[in-house]
């Protein structure tokens, strides 16, 4: 337990010692707060929609959290190449300890940044229930886990640090964009719907839109949990496999 706590906290200072890396991962966010959410906001509203906004904003969060979280990977890589890892892996813990406080680390500095995405949010505009903000953390930190597990299970079988991002990209930017945090799932092609549908993401936007925006719920929260909490165990274990593999 000690060792989870050490690792967790040593993730937490790594990434709040780095003030450039915590502004510049916020440039993108904000980017499509602004252009989006006031440039198709008319649009949206004629087509009845409502506040574009205050559709927009959760998927724009959640966007702030994968894409920390996906990128956390990558100091498994540098980690690699400076030793550091190694020095961690001979030390007489278990590797899934070291996964785990990790992982946990790597998530709360996403979460973190998902708050601040949050707050920067709620100062251009978006009004959110409160009613449910403790449902809302859940799936923010459900999609954090899910995330920094994918990023852990990359980078544990990679040790190309210009490469992992290229990887990373590859596998977000469809993930984000047909996830449903742009546009409504509701009326969707069938092809889309079903791309939709499997996307892990989908579920998590839509149960943190739901607990923001009342009535705006498409699958359910119970389902929405239910389908995230198990990709995301399933992800996890994935990724501590690959771990425990890594050569030293």
């Amino acid at each position: 337990m000690s060792a989870i706590y050490i690792l967790w906290l040593r993730q937490l200072k790594r990434y709040f010692r780095s003030r450039a890396r915590m502004i510049g991962s916020l440039g993108q966010p904000v980017m499509f707060l602004i252009a989006l959410g006031f440039g198709f906001g008319p649009i949206f509203e004629k087509a009845g929609g409502g506040d574009y906004i205050q559709f927009l904003a959760p998927g724009v969060i959640a966007m702030g959290i994968l894409f920390t979280a996906m990128f956390m990977g990558i100091e498994i890589i540098w980690d690699k190449q400076f030793g550091f890892l190694k020095e961690t892996l001979v030390a007489p813990v278990s590797r899934m300890s070291i996964m785990i406080g990790r992982t946990l680390g790597g998530a709360t500095v996403a979460l973190a940044q998902g708050v601040i995405v949050f707050l920067i949010a709620w100062a251009i505009g978006f009004r959110p229930s409160f009613a449910m903000i403790f449902v809302a953390f859940i799936f923010m930190f459900l999609i954090a886990m899910l995330f920094t597990g994918i990023g852990t299970a990359i980078a544990s079988v990679m040790d190309d640090m210009q490469g992992f991002p290229l990887v990373t990209n590859f596998l977000v930017m469809p993930l984000f964009f047909l996830s449903g945090s742009l546009f409504p799932l509701a009326g969707l092609p069938p092809a889309i719907e079903v791309i939709a549908r499997l996307d892990p993401l989908s579920y998590g936007i839509d149960g943190l839109r739901g607990a923001l925006v009342p009535g705006s719920i498409h699958f359910g929260f119970l389902f929405d949990f239910g389908v995230l909490g198990v990709i995301t165990l399933i992800v996890l274990g994935i990724g501590a496999y690959l771990f425990s593999k890594i050569e030293i």
